[in-house]
Order: structure tokens, then C-alpha cells, then sequence
């Protein structure tokens, strides 16, 4: 029972942290960034046709399938989308070498342009018809594929553990492999199922809305969550505690 009271409580931590939390307010962010990767993704494989705009690994797969002679990919579809995710990641990476000296204050500036994307794709894919054409696909994987390629980068250099925003096959696998049981040094059950329910609830509510005809919906939601990103990391912005300036355990 300690066991599974130890994970509950390490997943309300990851959820809402703690006074004095060595990642700050960050590990709540970016289980919202998490949820966001399900909408998102969810919208461009329901939407634009079984590609992934955060999830490279399965657009190489897609990839892969295409040029195989799979049908219902749409080879370019998946290189664009990784070619996007690049740029996105790149930018990312010269942001973070700009501001990772305050934590805070990157996720702020990440979170407000990774916004601006996704609000000009949801306008695009409200004023486009559906179901999407080419020219449409293309512009809304490319706004999409950036704004996520950026919020990855930035991710990867607020070096949260177990909140990578978006992939979870290490983090399944660490449930299990780093299970004291097996000799490891504890599952951290609580913050990693936190991190695989967020993206599992993004990917739902943006299932739900594509099957009741307004999948662009999603993408509102979207939005709306990276803005209270914005908004609780504009707040943080000019904090002067460590976890701002140094990365915790």
C-alpha cells in the first residue's frame, strides 16, 4: 500500500508541484505540453491523412510504408512533416542556447511562439474544406511540424525527467526496467503514468471530436492550453530560485 501511496502521490507532485520542487512549476507545464502531443497529433493522422506532426518515429515508419507500396500514406505528407519537425527542433535549439540560463523565462518565449503556429494552423484548418486537400496538408503540417519540432527541443533542454512531452517508449519501458524488483532504482511510476495518461487523454479528446465531426476543435483545445502554458510561465518568468537557473534531480 506505501508503494502505491508513494506513486500516487509523486504523480499529484508531477500534476500541481510542490513549494520548493527542484523543477519549479515545469513538470505541470509540461504534462500540458503532453496533452497538447495527443490533440495535435491526433488531429494530423484523423485529419490529413495518417501523419504524425510530433511523433517522427512513426512518421519514418509511414515513410517507410509508402514507399513500400502500403496503401493510404502519403509519402511526402510523412517527409514533410519530419523535414518541418527539423526546422522546428533547430530553432528550438537556438533559443535554448539564448535563454537556457533561465528556465522560466524559455519555456515562456518556446510556449508563446510554438502558440502563434498552432493558432494559424487552427485558422487554417477552419478555413479550409474538409476533407483537407494538398495545398491544405501542406500548410498545416509545416505550421504544425515546426511548432512541435520546437516544443520538443524545448523539452530536451529543461531536461525535466520522464516528461520528454512526447516520446513515452522509454518511459513504458523505465516503468518496468528500473522497477526495484528488477534491480533498478525505482519505476518513478507515479510522474512517468502521469506523462503516458496526459498524451492517452490528448489523443482521446481529439478522437472524440474527429468522430463528432469538428476534429478542428482539437485544435482549439490546443491552443487554449499552450496559452495557460504562456500565461503560468510569464508568471514564473522572473523567478530567482534554482530550479530556474539550474536544472534539478
Amino acid at each position: 500500500m506505501s508503494t502505491i501511496r508513494k506513486a500516487i502521490d509523486d504523480a499529484r507532485r508531477t500534476i500541481a508541484p510542490r513549494h520548493g520542487d527542484p523543477h519549479g512549476p515545469l513538470p505541470g507545464l509540461l504534462v500540458a505540453l503532453t496533452v497538447v502531443t495527443g490533440l495535435v497529433d491526433a488531429f494530423s493522422y484523423l485529419e490529413l491523412g495518417r501523419v504524425f506532426v510530433a511523433n517522427m518515429t512513426g512518421n519514418v515508419v509511414f515513410l517507410s510504408f509508402s514507399l513500400g507500396g502500403a496503401p493510404g500514406f502519403l509519402w511526402w505528407a510523412s517527409a514533410l512533416a519530419i523535414a518541418a519537425f527539423f526546422v522546428g527542433a533547430f530553432l528550438g535549439g537556438r533559443l535554448a542556447a539564448t535563454h537556457r540560463c533561465h528556465r522560466g523565462r524559455h519555456l515562456r518565449l518556446a510556449a508563446t511562439a510554438q502558440t502563434m503556429l498552432v493558432l494559424a494552423a487552427t485558422i487554417a484548418a477552419i478555413l479550409f474544406a474538409v476533407p483537407y486537400g494538398d495545398p491544405a496538408i501542406v500548410v498545416l503540417v509545416i505550421l504544425l511540424g515546426v511548432g512541435m519540432g520546437l516544443q520538443n527541443a524545448t523539452a530536451r533542454s529543461l531536461a525535466v525527467p520522464d516528461l520528454t512531452t512526447t516520446v513515452l517508449t522509454l518511459t513504458i519501458t523505465g516503468i518496468s526496467a528500473d522497477n526495484r524488483a528488477a534491480g533498478g532504482p525505482g519505476s518513478r511510476v507515479g510522474r512517468r503514468t502521469v506523462s503516458i495518461l496526459a498524451l492517452f487523454v490528448g489523443g482521446l479528446i481529439g478522437a472524440l471530436l474527429w468522430n463528432a465531426g469538428i476534429g478542428w476543435c482539437s485544435m482549439l483545445a490546443a491552443t487554449v492550453l499552450l496559452a495557460i502554458v504562456v500565461i503560468v510561465a510569464n508568471r514564473t518568468s522572473r523567478s530567482t530560485e534554482e530550479w530556474a537557473h539550474k536544472p534539478g534531480r
